[in-house]
């Protein structure tokens, strides 16, 4: 009796690290799964995703002159430079007020993507236009793949060019598990450090 008493601990001890492992491997088999069906259902962006973070409004200048060549898609642009700026130059380029939303809830790249994927939901986009600087594009791509493909969103990555240089693998890799985090948990970990990037 000992011995199956035994046996069933070392079993349940292997299931239950098992079972955490299989579930993670399901989850990120799901998404490419979901990105498939979101580029089948839609296989043209329906609106545009632009990531503030430069203080020189290079990304904004890029995204308006973009925006100019699809005039029926609405563009949201998660923080980045003060709203009268960002308006200032969307209507330069004769882009209207009514196709921008400008949200400002996101504290880093990972809540660029977490603090909006609702709304795009809500509003059945199934494929944006992702546009970053091309230093940043790497990281962005990543979180993108996590948190837009885990909700069946699909991204077509534009590339603003810079003279950065690219950002370090270790970003990436922090910024994927804060992704997974946020899948599993619905929290990024942003509040464990208000300087996260």
């Amino acid at each position: 009796m000992r011995g199956w008493v035994k046996l069933s601990k070392c079993q349940l001890t292997k299931y239950l690290i098992l079972a955490p492992v299989i579930f993670i491997l399901t989850i990120l088999l799901i998404i490419p799964a979901r990105l498939a069906i979101a580029f089948y259902q839609a296989p043209q962006p329906q609106a545009i995703l632009m990531l503030g973070g430069t203080t020189l409004g290079e990304r904004e200048k890029f995204t308006a002159e973009f925006a100019r060549w699809y005039p029926s898609l609405k563009i949201w642009v998660s923080s980045g430079i003060p709203s009268n700026k960002i308006r200032k130059i969307f209507k330069d380029a004769d882009i209207l007020d009514s196709r921008l939303y400008l949200d400002y809830r996101a504290v880093d790249t990972v809540t660029n993507f977490t603090t909006l994927v609702q709304d795009f939901r809500q509003r059945k986009i199934q494929h944006l236009y992702l546009i970053t600087s091309d230093f940043h594009m790497a990281r962005a791509e990543a979180i993108a793949t996590l948190v837009l493909g885990s909700r069946g969103i699909a991204f077509t990555p534009l590339s603003v060019p810079s003279d950065q240089p690219k950002e370090t693998t270790l970003h990436i890799i922090r910024d994927i598990a804060r992704s997974l985090l946020w899948i599993f948990t619905s929290r990024t970990g942003a509040s464990f450090n208000p300087n996260v990037d």
